[in-house]
């Protein structure tokens, strides 16, 4: 195995996605060390079944040292990771390259940009994952001023930040999701109107209460819901009490579930990185996709 082999290195599907994105654009083939979950396990199942251009699958639990040290490249999923910083710190890959982690990617680029500070935003966060971070953004800096670090994004980064990564030494590359396009079947059918599920309850920014009335608004009477992969079942019980709501449930991202829509869909989302990625996924398609307001919670009003 050379010394220049890439690896990709990823916790959650739409990491994954990225990986399978980065692999069509190159035209390479790209193992890939994948946080052991069922979601990501189904994403894997999936992409490799529409052809993706994945080397060894090989699922992990915390840092896969063995596998980053014999990897010389990394794509990696989650640049604000503490084991990121960690394993970076220690093995000071001589290559990376960032993928996107959801609607962080603004954020991260700001913090490559020393815009911000090393941390993920809304956490407090402590210990050895703040000790290692000088040490993981150094290596970074240094691997960007040799032309060695990218970014490969579905998001705008926006022109100022584009030129003054570029500056720095940090390529800058976007997707538009056409492998997850050309490769993907048809959609099934679900009706033109869709509601995705959101996990803002489940983590204390929006009151359950709050988040059935924006349920039932955006369905306004009948619509399929696809859950997100973190509610729980109290969330999607509660979900299924609305009248006209019917709970369509897959495993898989709702980008590789809506990427072979045939017809002009009306997606409803509350505030996420679907927001950016579904219009891309449905570009040509004539899709509508509305971002709805989170009121937040009234013990986070309250604070």
């Amino acid at each position: 195995m050379g010394r220049e082999d890439v690896l990709a290195w990823v916790e959650s599907p739409l990491q994954l996605i990225g990986a399978a994105e980065w692999a069509a654009a190159h035209r390479t083939a790209v193992p890939v060390a994948g946080r052991l979950t069922a979601q990501i396990s189904a994403t894997a199942d999936e992409l490799l079944a529409r052809g993706a251009a994945f080397g060894e699958l090989a699922p992990y639990l915390g840092i896969p040292w063995s596998l980053l040290s014999r990897h010389e490249h990394w794509l990696v999923g989650d640049g604000f990771s503490g084991q990121f910083r960690l394993a970076a710190a220690v093995l000071r890959p001589r290559r990376i390259t960032f993928l996107d982690d959801g609607g962080l990617a603004v954020a991260f680029a700001d913090t490559l940009l020393g815009r911000r500070p090393y941390t993920r935003p809304h956490v407090e966060e402590r210990g050895l994952t703040t000790m290692v971070a000088p040490l993981a953004a150094e290596l970074v800096h240094r691997r960007a001023a040799a032309r060695r670090v990218s970014v490969f994004t579905a998001f705008d980064l926006g022109a100022d930040r584009f030129d003054a990564l570029a500056d720095r030494g940090f390529g800058i590359r976007r997707h538009d999701f056409s492998w997850t396009r050309a490769t993907a079947p048809a959609a099934p059918e679900l009706g033109p109107r869709i509601v995705l599920g959101s996990a803002l309850p489940v983590d204390g920014r929006m009151m359950l209460v709050d988040y059935l009335r924006w349920v039932r608004d955006a369905t306004a009477g009948a619509a399929v819901y696809l859950p997100h992969r973190r509610e729980t079942q109290e969330q999607l019980d509660a979900v299924a009490t609305l009248p006209g709501v019917r709970i369509h449930t897959t495993g898989l991202p709702v980008e590789l579930v809506l990427a072979g829509a045939r017809e002009a869909l009306d997606v409803h989302t509350l505030p996420s990185s679907t927001a950016t990625t579904l219009p891309l996924v449905l570009a040509g398609t004539g899709a509508v996709v509305r971002t709805g307001a989170a009121r937040p919670s009234a013990r986070r009003a309250a604070a």
